[in-house]
């Protein structure tokens, strides 16, 4: 499987991890800014910002749940960086939470807040 994380790679995942989480809370504050004013109650009553014609609408009704299906995704992200904070926390980072096998570092590089090994991820994708 791997050899454990040396102290100073789990606070260097820490710092990586801390500054996703930053990253994703300015996202958020930008798409729910995006959203709220999406749905037309951002025109201040001026109307000549309301699409008319029906494309238009079409535009603004996709872009508006395309937007809400980005809130969605970041809070679910948020909610995985912020569980691998909690690992972190308990001496658990880096360690699969199905087997408890090492996760490599390799993967972790790509996906830090991974919970899973790449075998447990793959089977538990294939088994839903």
């Amino acid at each position: 499987m791997g050899t454990p994380l040396r102290a100073e790679e789990v606070q260097a995942f820490r710092k990586k991890l801390t500054a996703t989480r930053a990253r994703l809370m300015g996202d958020l504050s930008q798409l729910n800014e995006a959203a709220s004013h999406g749905d037309g109650q951002g025109t201040g009553g001026n109307l000549s910002s309301v699409p008319t014609h029906p494309a238009e609408l079409g535009s603004d009704n996709f872009e508006h749940e395309l937007t809400l299906d980005l809130i969605e995704f970041d809070e679910a992200t948020v909610s995985e960086v912020d569980r691998a904070l909690h690992r972190i926390d308990s001496g658990q980072f880096g360690k699969c939470d199905h087997c408890g096998g090492q996760i490599s570092r390799a993967r972790l590089e790509a996906l830090p807040y991974a919970a899973f090994c790449i075998t447990c991820a793959a089977e538990k994708e294939n088994h839903g």
